[in-house]
């Protein structure tokens, strides 16, 4: 089976994995990156395998977790969020809807 892979920089960057793939219908792992990490940058690579409920739904649940995060949840802030769907296309978060991550997650 193919994944969803989500990239995610900054300090707060595991904390902030932990609870994405904790969210309900999200099934996955992830791995610190660490060559990134040699670089004074601190990297998670979260690879999801499944996703048990509606894409659209999972979508508005990523796009909330990542503005909590970005702004600051808890003092642990991340950078950035790419997400590479399992045809390849790629999405930033920064100034994504939430159909622009239910395409990426449907594709």
């Amino acid at each position: 089976m193919s994944e969803i892979k989500f990239a995610i920089e900054g300090d707060g960057a595991i904390a902030a994995t932990e609870e994405l793939l904790a969210m309900e219908g999200i099934e996955g792992s992830y791995n610190v990156d660490e060559e990134i990490q040699r670089e004074g940058v601190l990297a998670v690579i979260a690879s999801i395998v499944g996703i048990a409920s509606g894409a659209l739904a999972i979508a508005e649940q990523i796009r909330k977790w990542y503005q909590e995060y970005k702004q600051g949840k808890s003092g642990k802030k991340i950078a950035k969020v790419l997400i590479v769907g399992r045809n390849g296309d790629r999405l930033l978060l920064e100034n994504a809807t939430i159909e622009q991550i239910r395409k990426v997650l449907e594709s």
